[in-house]
């Protein structure tokens, strides 16, 4: 083999393996990748099925159902114009109530439900996701709190 043709080889097998490297980190953050969609969205089957995604808005008024002896629980969550039942089970965090923020992440179901592995609540009287309050804008209804975005 002449030097040239060793060379050329060197240089197509670094190149593979920094194209097989990229794909490998590439894949690995495609599927880390979580997406945030309203109640709006979901309803409109903008959210993809089968993959896991987050849906944030209101806890609705009333909607909060715990199970007697276990963790489970049902909510749904609003944007002021569409609803989305959730069920979840777990712990919940200090900060869940009716009528606040929250974000859940998960996958929709077949059956319209969407079933949260993790449930997010604010974390204090004037945050709120910036993903949330935009739907709820959108959505023509206010939270209970002030709006902000994230702090510097």
């Amino acid at each position: 083999m002449t030097p040239r043709t060793r060379r050329a080889l060197a240089v197509a097998v670094g190149l593979s393996l920094v194209a097989g490297a990229s794909a490998l980190v590439l894949n690995a953050f495609n599927s880390n990748l979580v997406f945030f969609f309203s109640p709006t969205q979901v309803v409109a089957k903008e959210a993809p099925q089968g993959r896991s995604f987050r849906v944030g808005g209101l806890v609705e008024a009333g909607s909060v159902r715990r199970g007697t002896q276990d963790l489970k629980l049902e909510f749904v969550v609003t944007d002021g114009a569409q609803r989305v039942p959730v069920r979840y089970t777990g712990l919940l965090p200090d900060l869940f109530q009716e009528g606040k923020g929250v974000v859940a992440q998960g996958k929709l179901g077949t059956d319209g439900i969407f079933h949260a592995d993790q449930v997010l609540a604010k974390h204090d009287e004037n945050y709120m996701p910036p993903e949330a309050a935009a739907a709820l804008k959108a959505a023509g209804t206010q939270p209970h709190a002030q709006v902000k975005g994230p702090r510097p």
